[in-house]
């Protein structure tokens, strides 16, 4: 049996970005390509991050109206809510691990640093409102990380900051998705938490974990932490979470 050659470990998003714009950034111009750990392969427009403030989801559109002062948005991507916040004079700067993603951001117009919420630029300061947009909420990862995650988002905020984030519950009617969700529940993962990387050609990201989490799993996973969630928005099987910094 001829041996299959694993993927170059690099910025696979951030080419998956560069190629997007190189190409347009029109609808179809580029795929993101995810593979989880089971070796279920999903593709999905990559033009999305791209998405122009006029035409942000409903539950976007919201969260930007919510936050208030000096704004973090964390994974910023592209840039697409950065753009939106500048637009209307806001304060704000975004952050994102990927080199290419930050350069795409940077020609595009957009204040992007190359940084994470474990590692944030040097100097970068406090924020008023912390953004987890785009499912960011799934860089909570699961119940053994997502402690360790509010802190750190803590450590970036103000006192009274609000972090306004999007998520998905993980309920789904596709056998192949219910049979993760169940592998995960037998081996004491949250159902929704995901094992996956990002491809592009022959090279990969590393493989980390993101989380989808229903609104009950949130709460739970938001009590013991210094923050506070104080509304939800749903819309189908996605939420808008507004959370306050009370510790």
């Amino acid at each position: 049996m001829e041996h299959t050659p694993e993927p170059r470990i690099g910025d696979a998003f951030g080419r998956t970005l560069q190629r997007c714009w190189a190409a347009g950034a029109v609808p179809g111009a580029a795929s993101e390509v995810i593979e989880r750990e089971d070796g279920h392969i999903s593709a999905a427009d990559a033009a999305r991050y791209f998405t122009p403030a006029e035409e942000l989801s409903d539950l976007d559109r919201a969260a930007l109206e919510v936050a208030r002062g000096r704004i973090l948005d964390v994974g910023a991507g592209a840039g697409r809510h950065v753009l939106a916040l500048q637009a209307q004079d806001r304060d704000v700067v975004g952050i994102d691990p990927s080199p290419g993603a930050v350069e795409v951001a940077r020609r595009r117009g957009a204040r992007a640093r190359l940084g994470s919420v474990a590692r944030p630029p040097a100097g970068i300061g406090r924020f008023d409102s912390l953004l987890l947009l785009g499912n960011n909420l799934g860089l909570l990862q699961g119940e053994e990380a997502a402690p360790q995650v509010l802190e750190q988002l803590a450590s970036l905020a103000r006192p009274g900051a609000l972090l306004v984030g999007t998520g998905m519950d993980p309920d789904s009617p596709d056998p192949e998705h219910t049979a993760y969700h169940d592998h995960n529940r037998a081996r004491g993962r949250l159902p929704g938490q995901i094992r996956m990387r990002v491809r592009s050609g022959t090279l990969a990201t590393g493989w980390f974990d993101y989380l989808l989490a229903g609104v009950a799993d949130l709460e739970r996973l938001v009590r013991p932490s210094p923050w506070r969630l104080e509304t939800v928005h749903e819309q189908g099987r996605d939420h808008l979470a507004v959370l306050r910094l009370t510790g």
